[in-house]
Parts: structure tokens; C-alpha cells; sequence
């Protein structure tokens, strides 16, 4: 009896794919996206705590959070300014009215915004349909208003979609999701709105769990960033990958973390011979341009 299963896509061996190149010629895809996340005050999830099982209201572990949309975002946006690398901000559509400097000093360096929610205090899995519809319009308008464009990407908070966040985000015209970390490669997924593209996002290279699930430090981090970022150029040599790297403002943001991760980057930019530094919103375009919806 077979198992249950999401019916978004098969089963497909990374070594049985077809051939492509990234633009001009690159091998290897990078992007470095950073969480901008804003929390209700007294209200709703305190799970991830600095000190968990804290009852509301808990001061300590939003005060956490809020330093990221005091300092750490700006601090992050600063390195990646030095270092070279276009941001892809993910945003929580609370940010525009909470701390508006927040995107604006990711726009100003040109970054990509990717849809993260209404706040990460909720997550998709926690409501309705409906209540998830109009969840998922109220930030496609947020960030049109506030990017002048609507975002095309979108990441649930706390990567929680529910079973129908792909059918609505294909229905709202959004193109790919970075909900599904699953592949070194994107991947097509099914909705009954029609296709929607998984982009690789990490669960590994991504400082939440690193720091907070699995209490690594900073620079165990930075080497997982270079580790990744050696192996997988390697990698490219035979087939065509991503390499994505996820920050959040009030954990990189950290001054002794962000220092190592500073490091990493420098590392994989200045390796950067057949190196792609992008968006996945570029790469989805790419890829949907090379292998197309089947």
C-alpha cells in the first residue's frame, strides 16, 4: 500500500537530469537570502526562543528578534554591500509599517523581494483557506506598494505551507516557491492552478538551525558556507547547481557571527570563476527558460 504523499511532483535521481549552463556560461548558481521578520508583541508564537517556554508576554525573546530590525539588518546589508552580493530580502509585509528602513536599505542595494508571510508569528498551516487566501493577497499588495512591483517568490513563514499554499500562490500569479528544500536544482512543481517552480532554499546552510536547533557556532557556520560553496562548484562540473545561503537579521546580524560569516562570503567571491551570483527569482526565470513546465 503506497504512502500517503503531496502529488507536487515525482521522484527524480539528480544524476538523470538534462544538461543546461547557467548565464554566461556559469556553473554554479549562488544567492544569499536574509530573513527581515517582524513578531507580534503578547501574541502569538514564541516558539524558537533564545529561552524557550517563556509564557506571554515575552519581552526577552521579541527584544531577540527586534534587534535584527535595529541592528542586524543593517549591519548584514552593510557586508553584503562590501562583499558584492545583490540581496534577496525576504520580507514579512509587517516590516513596511514596523521598520521601513529595513527594506529600504535592502532596495538600495538592489535586492530581490521575496514574499515572507504577514509576520512569523503565524504560520500557513495554521489557517484556513480563506483566511490563507487573503493572507497571501494582503503581502502581494504590501509589496507592490512598497517595491513598486509584485513579488513573484515566496517563502512561508517558519517554512510551513499548508496542503494548498502552492495552489494559491500559482493562483495570485506567483511563479516559485522556497518552501520545498529538496534539490541542488529547481523543480517543478503541480497545483491546480497550473505549474509552479520550487527553487533551492536551505535547511543545512541556513543560520536558524544552525544556532538555534543545533547550537553551532559561528564559525562552524562559516565553514559549512565554504564547504558547500567547494563542494558544490566541484559538482557544477558535471551538471548545473544552486547554492543557496539563509541569514536572519537578528542571527547573522550577531557582531561575532556576522564577522565569520563576512569571511565565508569573501571566500566564495573571490572564487567566483564560473560562479553565478543571483536571485532566485533570475534563476527561476533561467531555469523555466531551459527546461521548460512539463
Amino acid at each position: 500500500m503506497a504512502l500517503p504523499t503531496h502529488g507536487r511532483f515525482d521522484h527524480s535521481a539528480i544524476t538523470d537530469r538534462p544538461g543546461f549552463d547557467w548565464p554566461g556560461g556559469a556553473r554554479l548558481a549562488v544567492y544569499v537570502a536574509v530573513n527581515c521578520e517582524h513578531f507580534a508583541y503578547d501574541d502569538g508564537s514564541t516558539d524558537l526562543g533564545f529561552t524557550p517556554g517563556m509564557s506571554q508576554p515575552d519581552s526577552y525573546n521579541y527584544g531577540w528578534r527586534e534587534y535584527g530590525n535595529r541592528v542586524g539588518a543593517f549591519r548584514v546589508a552593510e557586508t553584503l554591500e562590501r562583499v558584492g552580493i545583490r540581496p534577496t530580502a525576504l520580507v514579512n509585509s509587517e516590516i513596511y509599517e514596523h521598520a521601513p528602513a529595513v527594506p529600504a536599505a535592502f532596495r538600495a542595494l538592489g535586492a530581490e523581494f521575496v514574499a515572507h508571510g504577514r509576520t512569523n508569528s503565524a504560520t500557513p498551516n495554521s489557517l484556513t483557506g480563506e483566511a490563507e487566501r487573503e493572507t497571501i493577497d494582503l503581502v502581494r499588495r504590501a509589496i507592490t506598494d512598497g517595491e513598486g512591483a509584485p513579488p513573484r517568490g515566496w517563502m512561508s513563514p517558519g517554512a510551513a505551507p499548508s496542503r494548498i499554499t502552492e495552489d494559491l500562490l500559482a493562483e495570485q500569479g506567483f511563479t516559485y516557491t522556497l518552501d520545498w528544500p529538496i534539490d541542488d536544482q529547481p523543480v517543478w512543481l503541480t497545483t491546480r492552478s497550473g505549474p509552479l517552480l520550487s527553487v533551492p532554499y536551505p535547511h543545512e546552510v541556513n543560520d536558524l538551525p544552525v544556532f538555534v536547533h543545533h547550537h553551532h557556532t559561528a564559525e562552524t557556520f562559516a565553514r559549512m558556507i565554504t564547504d558547500s560553496f567547494d563542494e558544490l562548484r566541484e559538482n557544477a562540473e558535471r551538471q548545473p547547481v544552486v547554492l543557496s545561503v539563509s541569514l536572519h537579521t537578528f542571527l547573522a546580524g550577531q557582531p561575532y557571527r556576522l564577522r565569520q560569516v563576512r569571511a565565508a562570503l569573501e571566500h566564495m567571491t573571490s572564487h567566483a570563476d564560473g560562479v553565478w551570483f543571483t536571485t532566485p527569482g533570475e534563476i527561476a526565470d533561467h531555469y523555466a527558460s531551459v527546461v521548460p513546465a512539463p
